[in-house]
């Protein structure tokens, strides 16, 4: 018997997980019949292995029992076997049971056997053999090797030889994943006669580059005189084949140097803003990445007098980087000098006035009428007793 289980599926190169449902593995069903008391067992087994059948009594009168197969030719009669076929096999007699077993099953073996009890009426009840086929590997077909990225292809699974039908189910890898390249793909068969039954493929996705700018140099802020170094990242299946590097709507400066993935721009100023663009392409298709250059102002530096050599020097030693006035600092040492020299000026007011005098004298009036000259001299000197004394007062 050839029985085929086969899915497939339609693949949509994003996130997919397909599953199908399972047969569930057949269990035992004991089957007692009513108002009697005979009971057995349904079986399932894999082909090739060993099924057993039992057949139990509850509150046995001494009655026979006995084991008949589908075709109701009697197995066992007690614990004697009337049929010729040795894979038929006594595991235990006794009189509330009788178990048989069934070597190396095969699909022919399949039906429904027969536990009899000779009673008036005779008792009967039924174990149904289920024989399980596993299936052979599973075989994954595909409709092409290769598949561009945002197009469907086709897969196809399938399953031979089941009994039952084996059950499929998809699944792309162990996770939802947004990259199908690369990804097993697995077609996973379930089925009561066997586990972890499985078929994968891995899937190869070609899709257009990625295109990512990167800026080298500077670090900071692009200004005016600085030079400028971009490097263009591209990854793709296939890998990129070309590279282009060109300003939007504009010419890139003439003296700017292409190096494979690298743009390379000396001296900027403010004629070369725009926006430049890496252009990545494959046999999938071209992508781009933009990327938007601001030329700012060269930072401000203060010019040092060239007529004293001494700053001269200390320019030099500090040249490129900025200097600025401090107008507050100036401010103050103004106020500070102002206040020190009208200080200055307010002790020399103090001290002058204080050496500065007004001399009164009052010459004896012997002396003004003196005859000559010595006599007024020597009563000017106090040496005549008639003479005033001279007073002198100081302020």
């Amino acid at each position: 018997m050839a029985i085929t289980g086969s899915g497939s599926l339609a693949i949509s190169f994003s996130v997919f997980v397909i599953s199908a449902a399972f047969l569930p593995k057949g269990a035992a069903e004991t089957l007692t019949v009513e108002g009697q008391n005979l009971a057995t067992d349904n079986v399932s087994v894999i082909e090739g292995e060993m099924a057993t059948i039992s057949c139990r009594v509850k509150n046995n009168d001494d009655s026979v029992i006995q084991l008949l197969n589908p075709n109701r030719q009697t197995i066992y009669f007690k614990d004697v076997r009337p049929l010729k076929d040795s894979r038929f096999q006594l595991v235990n007699f006794s009189d509330n049971e009788l178990r048989v077993s069934l070597s190396n099953v095969s699909l022919s073996d399949e039906g429904r056997y027969v536990c009899q009890l000779y009673t008036d009426p005779p008792q009967e009840a039924y174990a149904d053999i289920t024989v399980l086929v596993p299936p052979g590997s599973p075989i994954i077909e595909s409709r092409e090797d290769v598949v561009s990225e945002g197009n469907e292809t086709e897969l196809t699974c399938t399953a031979i030889g089941s009994k039952p039908a084996a059950s499929i189910r998809w699944m792309k890898g162990e996770e939802e994943l947004t990259e199908d390249d690369g990804v097993p793909v697995d077609c996973i068969i379930d089925h009561p006669a066997v586990k972890d039954l499985l078929a994968q493929r891995h899937l190869e996705v070609l899709y257009k580059p990625e295109v990512k700018i990167v800026v080298t140099y500077p670090e900071g802020l692009t200004r005016e005189g600085d030079n400028l170094d971009l490097t263009c990242i591209a990854e793709g299946k296939p890998h990129p084949h070309q590279i282009n590097w060109v300003r939007v709507e504009e010419e890139v400066p003439p003296h700017a140097v292409v190096t494979g993935s690298d743009l390379y721009i000396e001296n900027l100023n403010k004629s070369y803003n725009g926006t430049y663009r890496c252009v990545a392409s494959n046999a999938v298709g071209e992508a781009y990445d933009d990327y938007i250059l601001y030329v700012y102002d060269a930072p401000t530096t203060i010019p040092t007098p060239t007529t004293n050599p001494v700053n001269t020097q200390d320019s030099r030693a500090g040249e490129g980087a900025p200097q600025k006035i401090d107008h507050a600092v100036i401010g103050g040492v103004v106020a500070v000098v102002m206040f020190a020299i009208l200080c200055a000026l307010i002790v020399l007011g103090r001290y002058f006035a204080r050496h500065k005098g007004t001399y009164f004298t009052h010459e004896a009036k012997g002396a003004d009428d003196a005859a000559d000259a010595d006599t007024a001299i020597i009563n000017a000197e106090g040496g005549h007793n008639n003479t005033d004394e001279k007073k002198e007062y100081y302020i």
